[in-house]
């Protein structure tokens, strides 16, 4: 069983992999298109769901490889992570989110201060981000109750397509869009939009934690038990 202080690194690790990969994608990405949107994202979209799938098989034995405080809430929530490691984790995600934005910068030779001025917001967007978070948990849980082995296939491919039916790219993880806000980069989100974006990701998991009570119950009272 893996210490507190090995999940806790596991998750600061696998988050800071995965904005690296985020933003540092958007970067090459944008460089690389010359000026085609749509093929800029789509790089951004193969690079974040390979690297979700490569983190989960990597860190998913140590710490659960959450990566993002909406899991780990919903987690607690379930009775499986206790809450004062959920403290721990959100801290860890947080932190690794900003070190893998800054690391980034510096593979790209860019400032590593930054502050987005990409504006998202509008009630489309908190909507694409409450349903993104939505379907991400559900994602998480169905496969949990059903075939956790899938999990880290599932987890990509539902991001990867999430980048492409959400009017928001979908974020749907509030440590991402916190790290986001700290790169003026194609990844980027404006700071004033992040809180936003926050309350609507979490709702969206907590809707996902109610609907899979009901449609997993034999999972729950096992829990429960």
């Amino acid at each position: 069983m893996p210490s507190l202080a090995q999940r806790a690194f596991a998750e600061w690790l696998g988050t800071a992999l995965l904005l690296a990969a985020v933003v540092g994608s958007g970067i090459m990405a944008e460089r690389l298109a010359d000026g085609n949107v749509a093929l800029a994202l789509l790089c951004n979209t193969l690079a974040t769901a390979a690297i979700l799938v490569v983190l989960i098989l990597l860190f998913g034995p140590i710490s659960g490889a959450h990566f993002n405080p909406a899991v780990s809430l919903v987690f607690a929530l379930r009775g499986e992570l206790p809450w004062a490691a959920m403290g721990l984790y959100l801290a860890a995600q947080v932190l690794g989110g900003i070190a893998g934005v800054w690391l980034a910068h510096l593979m790209f030779d860019l400032p590593v201060w930054q502050v987005s001025s990409h504006v998202r917001t509008g009630p489309g967007q908190w909507l694409a981000e409450a349903v993104a978070a939505f379907g991400l948990v559900l994602t998480i849980l169905g496969c949990v109750a059903r075939m956790p082995s899938a999990v880290p296939a599932a987890v990509g491919l539902y991001i990867a397509s999430a980048y492409w039916f959400t009017a928001s790219t979908s974020f749907a993880n509030p440590a991402v869009a916190f790290a986001r806000s700290l790169s003026d980069t194609f990844a980027g989100i404006a700071p004033a939009g992040v809180p936003a974006f926050i309350a609507a990701e979490l709702l969206g998991a907590l809707l996902a934690l109610a609907v899979a009570w009901w449609l997993w119950p034999q999972r729950a009272a096992a829990q429960q038990a």
